[in-house]
Formats: C-alpha cells, sequence, structure tokens
C-alpha cells in the first residue's frame, strides 16, 4: 500500500461537454450563480462547500450532492456538468463538496469515514445537507447524491452509512461500498482499483449493514455506471458492485429488466422493470475511466425529471465526459481543468461540435464564447442534434454577448469539425486557425489534438493532461498521444 502523496491518481485530466443524441440541455439563462458557503456546521475534515441554487426555486425542493473526481473541486465540477442547468429547469439545489487533501480525492478507506457518524468527510457534506434543510425550502424526503470517480465513491459511501439522509444516488465509475477500505493509515487501496477485491453478494451486503447496524428503515436506490475498458477502476468493481446493493435490497442478481438503450450500452434492472428501480445498472462497451456522466439520466433515475422518459437511455441528451490518465507510479502534478470561456460561472460549457459533416446554415456558424460551433438548420431555440453532431440555435446564439455570436455566412457546407477553436491574436496555444484571414496564415499549419472525433488545440506550456491557456482548454501533446489510433496530434 502506498500513501496518496505517492500514489498519483489523475482520475480526472479535463471535464468537457459531448452529446450523445439529440434535444440538449441549453445553458442556463439563470441569473443564479455558485456561491460558496462558509461556517455550514461540523466540518472535520476542513471540505469546502459551494451551492447552486436557483432563482426559481419552488418551495420543499429537493437536494443533489454532487461530488467532484480526484484532483477535481466543487466549482470544477459545477461547470463541467449539466447538474446546475437541469436544477435551473427542474427546480432544485445543487451542494458541491470539495475535498482540500493532497490530491482533492474524498476519504473511503478509513474506518471514520465508513460508519455512521464518523468524523471524516462523510459527516461534514452532512454538515452541507443540514446547513441547506435549515436555510432554505426544502423537502427531507428527496435529497440524492452523484459522483465520479472518487466522487461516485463517496455516492456508495454516502449511501451506505446515511441511508436516512438519501433517498438514491447515481455512480459514475466507481467501487463497492468498503472496497477502498485500508486499515494502515494509506488512502489507496490498489487491490480494489484492480478489480481484485471478489467478495460474495452477502459479504458485501453485509459490509454496507454493519455501516449503520441499527438502521432499519428503506435503502436508497442506486444507478451505477462503468466503462469495461477502464484502467483506473477496474470494470470488474462494477459487477461486485452490482452483487453488494442487490444484496442490500435482497434482491436476486438475476436481472428483472435488460435492454440496449443505445449502441455499446447495456442496462440492466433490479427488484422493478421501471425507470427508477432499486438497483440500475448501465455497462459502456469499450469505455475507459473517460465516461459520460449523463447527467439527464441520473435525473430521471432519481424523478426530478418527469417530463423525461423511463425506458429510453437515449432520451437523455446531455452528458458530460470525466477524462482520465491512468494510475502512474511517479509524481506528476495535477492538471488544470477546462473551463467555459465565459466569464460567469452560471453559463455552462457548450457542447463541442462532433466530426462529421454537416450543411451549416447559410455557411454561418456561431461563436459560441470563443468555440465554434454548428448552426442548426431545423431547431429554432436552444441547441439540437442535427446530422450526427450538436448544433446551437440562431436564437441562442444570437443572445450571447459581443463580440460572440453568429458569424460567416458566405460559404456553403462544411466539415464541422474543419476547424479548431478559433485563437485570439496573442495566442500561445498552437492550434489551426478558423479564420479566413490571410493574416492567420501562419498558424494554419499547426497541429491540433483530435480526441475521440473532437478538435482541441494543443498546450504549449502544460506539460501532460489538460491545461487552460489563451482563455481557452487545450490538451497537453502527451495526453493527446495517448489515445487509441485513429485520434490523436493531427493537422
Amino acid at each position: 500500500m502506498k500513501t496518496i502523496s505517492n500514489k498519483i491518481i489523475l482520475f480526472a485530466a479535463a471535464i468537457f461537454t459531448a452529446a450523445l443524441s439529440s434535444t440538449l440541455v441549453a445553458p442556463r439563462a439563470s441569473a443564479a450563480s455558485l456561491q460558496e458557503i462558509t461556517n455550514f456546521g461540523n466540518n472535520p475534515t476542513n471540505l469546502r462547500m459551494h451551492l447552486y441554487a436557483p432563482d426559481s426555486l419552488p418551495n420543499n425542493a429537493a437536494v443533489l450532492v454532487a461530488v467532484h473526481y480526484c484532483t477535481g473541486s466543487g466549482p470544477a465540477y459545477y461547470s463541467g456538468t449539466q447538474f446546475a442547468s437541469l436544477a435551473d429547469r427542474y427546480g432544485y439545489i445543487v451542494i458541491y463538496p470539495s475535498a482540500t487533501r493532497s490530491g482533492n480525492c474524498f476519504d473511503v478507506s478509513s474506518s471514520q469515514a465508513l460508519t455512521h457518524n464518523g468524523n471524516s468527510d462523510p459527516a461534514a457534506i452532512i454538515s452541507m445537507v443540514n446547513y441547506v434543510k435549515s436555510n432554505f425550502s426544502v423537502d427531507s424526503t428527496r435529497v440524492f447524491v452523484t459522483g465520479s470517480s472518487s466522487g461516485a465513491m463517496m455516492t456508495n459511501v454516502l449511501l451506505g452509512v446515511y441511508p436516512d439522509v438519501f433517498k438514491a444516488g447515481a455512480s459514475f465509475a466507481g467501487v463497492p461500498f468498503g472496497c477502498f477500505a485500508t486499515t494502515n493509515g494509506s488512502s489507496w487501496n490498489s487491490d480494489c482499483a484492480g478489480g481484485n477485491v471478489n467478495k460474495s453478494p452477502q459479504e458485501w451486503g453485509n459490509l454496507v449493514r454493519a455501516a449503520y447496524p441499527s438502521y432499519g428503515g428503506t435503502r436508497p436506490r442506486i444507478q451505477l455506471w462503468h466503462g469495461t475498458n477502464d484502467e483506473t477502476l477496474n470494470y470488474r468493481n462494477f459487477n461486485e458492485a452490482i452483487e453488494q446493493w442487490t444484496n442490500v435490497f435482497g434482491l436476486s442478481q438475476t436481472p428483472t429488466y435488460t435492454d440496449t438503450p443505445q449502441s455499446g450500452y447495456t442496462r440492466t434492472r433490479y427488484g422493478s422493470s421501471g425507470g427508477q428501480a432499486q438497483v440500475e445498472a448501465i455497462s459502456m462497451q469499450g469505455v475507459t475511466h473517460n465516461l459520460p456522466v449523463n447527467a439527464a439520466e441520473a435525473i430521471r433515475f432519481f424523478g426530478l425529471n418527469s417530463s423525461a422518459s423511463s425506458s429510453s437511455l437515449s432520451s437523455s441528451r446531455s452528458s458530460s465526459v470525466i477524462s482520465s490518465s491512468s494510475i502512474a507510479n511517479t509524481s506528476s502534478s495535477s492538471s488544470s481543468l477546462p473551463r467555459s470561456s465565459s466569464s460567469s460561472l452560471t453559463s455552462s460549457s457548450a457542447p463541442r461540435s462532433s466530426s462529421s459533416s454537416s450543411s451549416v446554415a447559410s455557411g454561418a456558424r456561431c461563436n459560441w464564447y470563443g468555440s465554434p460551433i454548428v448552426l442548426c438548420v431545423n431547431a429554432t431555440s436552444g441547441w439540437g442534434w442535427e446530422n450526427q453532431q450538436s448544433c446551437v440555435s440562431r436564437s441562442t446564439c444570437s443572445s450571447q454577448p459581443a463580440p460572440y455570436g453568429i458569424v460567416g455566412g458566405t460559404t456553403s457546407s462544411a466539415p464541422a469539425s474543419s476547424s479548431a477553436p478559433a485563437s485570439s491574436s496573442s495566442s500561445s496555444v498552437a492550434v489551426s486557425s478558423s479564420s479566413n484571414s490571410s493574416s492567420s496564415a501562419s498558424n494554419t499549419t499547426m497541429q491540433v489534438c483530435n480526441w475521440y472525433g473532437t478538435r482541441y488545440p494543443l498546450c504549449v506550456t502544460t506539460p501532460s493532461g489538460w491545461g487552460w491557456e489563451n482563455q481557452r482548454s487545450c490538451i497537453a501533446r502527451t495526453t493527446c498521444r495517448a489515445q487509441p489510433a485513429p485520434y490523436g496530434v493531427t493537422n
């Protein structure tokens, strides 16, 4: 075992928004903003708390705790996922905890973390929930939790140690409750990460029950997501988690319902066939630890989106991708995270354009806070999905402040990703220019990164992972080259 300071865990090097299919969640136009809350109560591990409360918050609102990955933060998870955008639409409060220990990982290993009313990160997060209950009109029976990687582990932990607080959780690339437990003070469990902790369903269930032995109430439902090619937290953890939570509910490990909601995805439900089964598990074929965080599907599972279909995963159109590096034994600094070019935290990152070709409406495109996005032909408002790529309607694009908005208008159909995001005249980012100006001709031979079909600037100064240079996100050459063919560094 090694301590967290010796075991570098880059669970996430970047967050960017990606579309899975048709109508996307539009960037929020609310005047609400992310707020940091201090002195929120018992905080034994010095976590930070950020809060997003929509302006049009109804009485008896639901509460969602959204927990970041290692090296991340609450504000980064806020701007990199769609949970706040969906809160604007459906009227719930989002709490974003931030870990402050080395590596910014949450404690999911100590005996205190794995015990009800223990004195560690879970206790601090419960203080955040109690703060919201005391200061807002919320429904205490509708408190939910979700998270990615380290945050997914914490999701499992919170459901285990505080089943009296949470109604349901959604775990994106996590491990079973108690799998990461250590007894030597280490924060890292290599056996669990490697998928080498194999227990019977009863043994897994006993770990959850032992966390709060006197609890006899209803257990929170759980939604599990995992990629079969996860190189950081082995895919075997997915099946172990299914065994654990089905046992906690007293269910068979044989699915009640199985479907393929989209290519490569296998969804199984246990306990019922409906959209709010006690256990729902989505296996993502060929996906690594860089799995999409499908916020809309999590919200659907929680029952916070009454208009969403409970039978089709493809009805949820919005996701964000957590891009992570594999674990290394050598020291490395944490990568910075892509952020929206907008100066306001209330503007979420826009979906990136696909590498597919599309006829751009009237040859024009949308300069969306510095990134070129295809204009929709059919969608009249918000975001759309046309010709296998995301697009933005003219009305939504035109609503941006100057100098952003609709640009061009004389060219005909063109590939949506033929140009990387345009750089400013003082840019230090190596990126092909999307301008037709002859003055930028010197940039046209510069290279970009084809990141799983989407073109991004290459960083100049960031040595690994993702960076933020010249007011835009960029990818280090080493990280870009680590992708499988045909992706990587290209002209």
